[in-house]
């Protein structure tokens, strides 16, 4: 305990409601100026099978790593479609980390185009905490994109909660799990990452990241299996490989 009387959890709570408030008050008497419905990911092949030409704004989008491992991976896939959101519209972007997740660095941020200015990131002690930042971000005129480290599955009671505070908001949202936890939810689409190997230059330096992305699941759309390569500099993703042409056959090549 502290000289003023205010315990470790005390001052946890504090700052955690300190947070949320400033949250709630971002942004505050800005126009809300997005007009786009989608984000594409600049592949026709892709964007073709996902309702609206892309993920679908307002609504939460799943992400997992493919296996233990891979968490970095899917961590980066998750920045890269948040610097891609950035560099269409104004404004700025919400990391909520959970207890236990790494935090992005600023060289790391700017190595796949992602301006850390614009890039607000908040540590939270546990899920609940996590989901309720997600939900008053949403109602953040300033953020455009809102993504959220969890340790456990999207619960299908928060997924409901998230869907209908982003209605209105038309902001990317993402929710970046475990590779284990996967509960029904009303996640908009379920992705699967895992780590592909990279375009490097002649010092070694990765020159472009490459990821085994798996849409597992796209509600009114269709799902697949690409291996895709990220432009930091252009914000664009490319193929990096031959395309599994459809659900039913990108999982019978699945690993077990």
């Amino acid at each position: 305990m502290r000289d003023d009387g205010e315990t470790e959890t005390d001052g946890l709570e504090r700052r955690r409601r300190i947070a949320l408030d400033a949250l709630r008050g971002h942004g505050a008497g800005q126009a809300d100026v997005l007009s786009v419905e989608a984000l594409p990911l600049g592949i026709a092949h892709i964007d073709s099978g996902l309702p609206g030409g892309g993920l679908s704004l307002g609504r939460p989008h799943e992400i997992a790593p493919e296996s233990e491992g891979d968490e970095a991976a899917a961590l980066g896939f998750t920045l890269a479609l948040m610097a891609r959101h950035l560099a269409r519209v104004e404004g700025e972007a919400l990391l909520v980390i959970g207890k236990g997740h790494p935090t992005p660095y600023g060289h790391g941020l700017a190595g796949l185009g992602l301006d850390p200015g614009r890039l607000l990131i908040l540590e939270v002690e546990s899920d609940a905490d996590a989901y309720r930042a997600v939900e008053e971000a949403l109602r953040s005129q300033g953020l455009r994109a809102v993504a959220g480290l969890v340790d456990a599955g999207l619960p299908l009671k928060q997924s409901r909660r998230l869907h209908l505070a982003g209605e209105a908001a038309s902001r990317l949202l993402l929710v970046l799990r475990p590779p284990q936890a996967e509960n029904p939810n009303m996640a908009a689409t379920r992705w699967r990452i895992g780590s592909g190997a990279a375009m490097r230059d002649r010092f070694g330096c990765i020159e472009r990241p490459c990821w085994r992305a798996r849409l597992d699941r796209c509600r009114n759309g269709r799902t697949g299996n690409w291996l895709l390569e990220w432009d930091h500099a252009a914000h664009r993703f490319g193929l990096a490989g031959a395309v599994a042409a459809d659900a039913p056959q990108a999982r019978s090549g699945r690993a077990g």
